[in-house]
This record gives structure tokens, C-alpha cells and sequence, in this order.
């Protein structure tokens, strides 16, 4: 199998006082990264990863994802940059869009997403690099700003987008990509694609974000992921049956992981559903040889 990272999601609906022993107990299992969050009304996610950094000792942690419009890019750096310096080479800083309903809701919708996005991410890679930023964009202002305690090693920065057009987008000014769970091996072929074709060299990468559930039961394995899987079907705007999941018998989920690295992921996180995550977890990864 092609090298892949394997990661689990923190989901939002768990209560954030659990992450700190989740955090500890997936990096027991073996498990290369786990990603928090930042949804509205849910958890705040420079803060989830903080947590679960402090709890852990080599995990990789991704935020995935902040949401562009409610993050003053010179703020958000100077977070970014804090947790850099404290856990040097364990930050993935995932940004995005935001839900447009979301960001409506708290009056922060920008006139051009992809405008806001696009100078969000250049000025905190800059700010991280320890630039003095001077930007008069469309959406972000910055008027020399510059960070006292830029990291020595500065995390990646990821794009989490959907849409073809942003899916350029992050291969122009970005580390990375994120790609939303229902997302199934063609549909990663394609966002690298998409990515080249925005200018994504060899070293920009990939991270799927995928539903799971292991279970022998077929019929209870369907019916677990039904809820996310129709949730996320209307959010694409396809059928239920076309939203990939890694799921089924434990080979079955690890035949799934192989297909997605095959197809290009760099990196899968879990986003598991049902009864005791971690157990289904540790079931894949021993499936994967791990």
C-alpha cells in the first residue's frame, strides 16, 4: 500500500472535556494524527488542538478546519504560531470557507469567498514565516504587521475546500488540501488534479476526511452511518449511495483506506461513528498491518 497517514477525528458532537483522554488513548493505539473541529456553536479549534497537543507527546494535530471569515488572519497567526513554537512539527492548520449559512448568521459572509480565502492563507503563511505583511486585498488589510515569536519551523497550512474553483485556489497559495468526508478515490484523483492545475507542486498534500464505522453486522454498520451519510449527501447534493464511507467488516475499512492512498490521499482521518470509537479504530489499524 502506498504510504498513508492514518488520523481520527474528534467529533464535534462529543463533549470537549473528553478530548484530553481520547487524544491520549488514540496516540496509544498507534494512530499518526487527530483532528479537531471548528464548527459554529461547537468547539473553538486553536483551543481544541491546544488541548489535545498538551495531552499527547508526538501526535500530529490538525485543525479542520478554521473558518476564513470569522478569523482576523493576524490573530489567528499569532495562535498558529504559539502552539508552533510549544509543539514544534505537530501542527496542521487547516482554513476555510465557513458553511455560507454560518457566516451569515454571524454577520461575517465576505463579498468574495474565494478573495478572502486567498489572502487569508497568504498572510498567515507570510506571518508564520516571519514576515513583515503589508496587504490592501479585497477582503484583508494588513498594514505591517509582523509577528515577535514567529516559529522556527512553521506548521503547513491547509486549504479545506470543496468546489472546483477552490480547489485551484489551495493549489495555488496553499500547503495542502482538505478533503470533506463522501469523497471516494475518483474524487481525490480529481482534487489533485485540480490542485496541479492551480499550481500544487510534488509536496502539496492531501488529507480525506472519511466516515467509518467497523462492524460484522452489515445491516447495523448502514444503519450507524445513515444520519451522516444522508446529512452529507444533501450538503453535496448527491445520492446517499455515492457518499464514500470506510466501513464494514475491519478489512473491508483498511480495503478502503488502500483505495483512497492509492488514489492520492496522503493522509485518511477517521471520522468514526457508533459505539466505542476507539476499539473500531484499533480493529483498522491492526487490519492495515499498523
Amino acid at each position: 500500500m502506498t504510504t498513508v497517514r492514518i488520523g481520527v477525528m474528534y467529533d464535534r458532537d462529543w463533549a470537549p472535556e473528553g478530548l484530553p483522554g481520547f487524544a491520549r488513548e488514540a496516540e496509544a493505539l498507534g494512530v499518526d494524527d487527530l483532528w479537531v473541529v471548528e464548527d459554529l456553536g461547537w468547539n473553538g479549534g486553536v483551543s481544541a488542538a491546544a488541548v489535545a497537543l498538551g495531552a499527547t507527546e508526538r501526535l500530529r494535530v490538525g485543525i479542520g478546519i478554521t473558518p476564513a471569515p470569522l478569523r482576523s488572519p493576524a490573530l489567528l497567526a499569532m495562535e498558529l504560531a504559539t502552539l508552533a513554537r510549544v509543539f514544534p512539527g505537530r501542527l496542521v492548520a487547516g482554513i476555510g470557507h465557513g458553511v455560507r449559512e454560518w457566516m451569515v448568521a454571524v454577520g461575517a459572509a465576505p463579498r468574495s469567498p474565494l478573495a478572502l480565502l486567498e489572502e487569508t492563507i497568504g498572510a498567515v503563511r507570510a506571518l508564520l514565516r516571519g514576515e513583515r505583511v503589508e496587504l490592501e486585498g479585497r477582503e484583508v488589510r494588513l498594514d505591517g504587521v509582523q509577528l515577535v515569536h514567529p516559529p522556527v519551523e512553521p506548521p503547513p497550512v491547509v486549504a479545506g475546500v470543496v468546489r472546483p474553483r477552490s480547489l485551484e485556489l489551495s493549489g495555488r497559495v496553499a500547503d495542502g488540501t482538505v478533503i470533506a468526508e463522501g469523497h471516494g478515490p475518483r474524487e481525490v484523483e480529481s482534487a489533485r488534479a485540480l490542485a496541479e492545475k492551480g499550481g500544487a507542486g510534488p509536496g502539496h498534500t492531501l488529507t480525506v476526511l472519511a466516515f467509518c464505522c467497523v462492524g460484522d453486522d452489515p445491516r447495523q454498520v448502514e444503519e450507524t452511518l445513515r444520519p451522516q451519510v444522508e446529512g452529507q449527501a444533501a450538503w453535496l447534493g448527491r445520492p446517499a449511495e455515492q457518499v464514500f464511507t470506510v466501513s464494514g467488516r475491519a478489512g473491508e475499512a483498511a480495503d478502503r483506506i488502500r483505495e483512497l492512498a492509492a488514489a492520492g490521499a496522503d493522509t485518511v482521518v477517521l471520522r468514526v461513528a457508533g459505539a466505542e470509537p476507539l476499539r473500531q479504530l484499533g480493529r483498522v489499524l491492526r487490519a492495515l498491518g499498523r
